[in-house]
């Protein structure tokens, strides 16, 4: 099971409003939304861990193999059914937003009320791109398994997708990831990879159609690859000003109003 973190909404409010479920990306925690969180009160949220990051890096089931996002479907599906949490809305970033496309896919997603996604990538369409990426994650799970770690992660900050981050803020996110497991980042990173993620844009626009599901895409104003992975897919994009690919830490209030405009729809 999952370790994750409830918040509940606050005593006085007697709403039957889904539970907002928050998933970080790869290296992160639940602790990457504390910035976001106070926007919601007036709804029950959870952040949750994945495997060998944050919390879940302590309990028992951080020592087993990642085998790849049908076992993260199955155990988040585990984890908010031991919580009671029987009607929920997924708030994903990154590796988070495409573990939650698959669960929309593919889980056991009968309480399933929402869907939004941050700078998520649903997938490749082409072999050879698949097995590119196959080789490029290989590399980095390299580097995360022979570097030292704050080695590994000051390169892997360096990559164009953060170009957002100054100086001062590479080294407070590297400080923050030094707590996750080196070895584990590199095995999520392996059976998570972009090349043996199925590609999902089909499935999910026709669950999204089927099933009438709340759905939208969130992208910072600079990060442009993800507008485009938006654009390209079909996907109902939203705009987070001044932010670029991690919008909610970039400008948490700009994407909790996004998000709370989002919700007010659905």
């Amino acid at each position: 099971m999952l370790s994750l973190t409830l918040h509940p909404a606050e005593p006085s409010l007697d709403c039957d409003r889904p539970w907002l479920v928050f998933i970080h990306g790869l290296l992160g925690d639940g602790r990457d939304w504390e910035k976001v969180l106070p926007y919601f009160r007036g709804y029950s949220c959870v952040t949750v861990d994945l495997p060998g990051h944050g919390r879940s890096n302590d309990v028992a089931l951080a020592s087993v193999d990642t085998e790849g996002f049908a076992q993260l479907s199955q155990l988040l599906t585990e984890t908010l059914l031991f919580y009671n949490i029987n009607r929920y809305i997924l708030v994903g970033y990154s590796l988070g937003g495409r573990t939650a496309m698959y669960h929309a896919c593919f889980g056991q997603r009968d309480g399933l009320c929402g869907l939004v996604i941050e700078g998520g990538n649903p997938g490749l369409n082409d072999a050879a791109e698949r097995d590119a990426r196959l080789v490029h994650d290989a590399r980095w799970a390299k580097r995360f398994r022979q570097l030292p770690f704050s080695e590994a992660l000051d390169e892997w900050y360096r990559q164009p997708v953060f170009a957002d981050l100054d100086e001062e803020s590479r080294r407070r996110t590297i400080a923050q990831r030094l707590q996750n497991s080196a070895l584990t980042v590199a095995d999520m990173l392996e059976a998570t990879s972009l090349g043996r993620q199925p590609w999902l844009t089909a499935r999910l626009n026709d669950e999204v159609e089927r099933r009438r599901l709340p759905f939208c895409y969130f992208c910072g104003e600079r990060d442009l690859k993800f507008q485009r992975i938006a654009q390209e897919n079909h996907f109902p994009l939203r705009i987070v000003p001044a932010a670029g690919h991690n919008a909610h830490s970039g400008n948490p209030e700009g994407f909790a109003k996004s998000l709370l405009t989002f919700l007010k729809e659905c």
